[in-house]
């Protein structure tokens, strides 16, 4: 499988191997943090925002801690909860969606006009409430983003799922006497693999962004824990003064997406058949 990945990688466009390699440094950089970084996550070497220099490659941040040491623990930390939060929201939406198509009836009603009103609620202040009152810890802060994700997830699994279930294999599969779960996960989940997985890499963007939206505001990963959102809140006195510190936060964040949507695009291209001219 990771032969077959090479050589259709080898064959991709540039776009495409640009956004690989910036998946893959960043992924490096959040799995050996401790190793890449020259310093602790918290610890203070020197001034207020201090100029690059030997010691501190990318200078200081707003109380003297290593900005660069600061960025690879905040693509750690942003990185792994975005991803986490992707898959518990796609679990919930997926095993929903594919549910409310299969068995249809009252529950396919009830549960698309619950998501419904759930959609109907700007997702930012609907998540800025709920945090205010439970708090603004990591497992709940995964939880409430992924639940009201899932509602967009939904809404994609149970439109492809619709046009799945109506197929002779399904219904044969039905006649057999196969339960839900069995259909679900054997019969339509492996004919809509491809919508999905291009939809998990853009649903991870908008969760990673969402995240560093509310830290942000202040409701969302929460210091001393680096996090790209809170890096650009904390030290966006600087550009008072033409220090260019939170832009280099906002640079890391705007170089994942645009990395992760490379991949999708071109992942788009090839399970829809379209040839290269």
């Amino acid at each position: 499988m990771f032969s077959n990945f090479l050589k259709e990688l080898k064959n991709a466009p540039f776009a495409a191997q640009l956004g690989v390699f910036i998946i893959i440094v960043y992924l490096i950089a959040a799995i050996f943090a401790p190793l890449i970084a020259p310093y602790a996550e918290t610890e203070i070497i020197g001034d207020v925002w201090e100029e690059m220099s030997s010691k501190s490659w990318l200078g200081t941040d707003q109380i003297g801690r290593d900005l660069f040491t600061r960025l690879i623990y905040g693509a750690r930390n942003t990185i792994s909860i975005a991803f986490v939060t992707t898959i518990l929201s796609f679990f919930i939406g997926i095993c929903g969606g594919f549910m409310a198509a299969v068995i249809g009836g009252w529950i396919d009603q009830g549960m698309s006009r619950f998501v419904d009103i759930m959609m109907s609620i700007p997702i930012l202040i609907f998540a800025l409430m709920i945090l205010s009152v439970l708090g603004t810890s990591t497992p709940v802060l995964i939880g409430v983003i992924a639940v009201l994700d899932s509602t967009r997830v939904y809404r994609l699994s149970r439109a492809v799922a619709m046009d799945v279930v109506v197929m002779d294999f399904v219904e044969a599969a039905k006649l057999r006497g196969e339960n839900t779960w069995y259909l679900m996960s054997r019969e339509v989940l492996p004919n809509t693999l491809a919508p999905l997985v291009a939809e998990f890499g853009l649903r991870f963007c908008f969760v990673f962004l969402f995240i560093s939206s509310l830290s942000f505001l202040g409701l969302g990963i929460q210091p001393p824990t680096a996090d790209w959102g809170s890096m650009v809140r904390e030290n966006s006195g600087a550009i008072t003064f033409g220090i260019l510190t939170p832009l280099v936060p906002a640079a890391a964040i705007a170089i994942l997406t645009i990395g992760v949507n490379l991949v999708v695009d071109w992942f788009l291209h090839k399970t829809a058949g379209i040839k290269d001219s």
